[in-house]
């Protein structure tokens, strides 16, 4: 006699057909649901939040981004440098020679690496040619960094979705009129927003110690909302409501 979970046909039982209280099972919405001694198969988890694997952004077998390809190659012209508070990048040209609209989308394509140099680069590039920036520079180059932002996000990967929401908040507060100049992106960053708005961590009674850090994602997704809306014009709020019909305006709040 077979034993559970043998059976090719699947039955809800612990023997299987011989078990007088069996119930088979069969698809939903289907004419054998309507049949005795029978139950509906549960819908397939949708993993919505399951990290997803990398996207091929060029033609070879392997899928390193194209920042990590241009470091390998050597083509940044900056080094690691070490001191007495830590790491940090060493430019060999002045940040206001760079063209921006080769080197900064770059180093959002970098937000989706797990693994350092790589993340640290990334980030530390970023910082660094948005604080010397400035409106001239960045803004022209706004439309090249939707794409990367948006590949970093839908990764889903909590680590790389906090550093790429923490590298927004930079961009945002980077130049006059930036936030303005991201609203018509709305519609294809904020979906990934809405999906994990609520997705805080739970301790109950016990202490985060990494929320010093702001890795809570639900958390740092409200606070690059609040900023959206803040440097976003007036048309910021309609939009992200619209996307996002959970949100409430940090600026109405009496």
């Amino acid at each position: 006699m077979p034993t559970a979970g043998t059976w090719k046909v699947p039955f809800k039982g612990n023997f299987g057909p011989y078990d007088s209280n069996c119930q088979r099972i069969v698809p939903a919405f289907s004419i054998q649901s309507r049949q005795q001694n029978t139950v509906v198969e549960p819908p397939k988890p949708c993993k919505a939040f399951k990290p997803r694997p990398p996207a091929r952004t060029s033609t070879s077998s392997d899928f390193r981004t194209t920042f990590r390809q241009s470091y390998d190659r050597g083509d940044f012209p900056f080094s690691l440098k070490h001191d007495g508070r830590g790491n940090r990048i060493s430019w060999k040209v002045p940040l206001e020679t760079l063209d921006y609209h080769y080197y900064l989308p770059l180093f959002f394509d970098g937000l989706r690496e797990t693994q350092h140099p790589y993340v640290f680069f990334s980030v530390q590039g970023i910082d660094d040619l948005l604080s010397r920036g400035g409106s001239k520079k960045i803004l022209p180059v706004l439309p090249q960094l939707i794409i990367p932002i948006k590949l970093a996000l839908n990764t889903r990967k909590e680590a790389v979705m906090c550093r790429t929401l923490k590298s927004i908040q930079k961009l945002v507060k980077s130049a006059d009129y930036v936030g303005q100049a991201l609203v018509p992106y709305y519609r294809q960053l904020l979906p990934v927003f809405n999906l994990f708005k609520q997705k805080n961590l739970n301790t109950g009674d016990g202490i985060d110690y990494h929320q010093r850090f702001s890795e809570n994602i639900g958390d740092l997704i409200q606070e690059t909302l609040e900023l959206m809306e803040r440097r976003g014009g007036p048309d910021a709020f309609i939009n992200i409501k619209y996307m996002i019909p959970t949100y409430e305006s940090c600026l109405l709040r009496k």
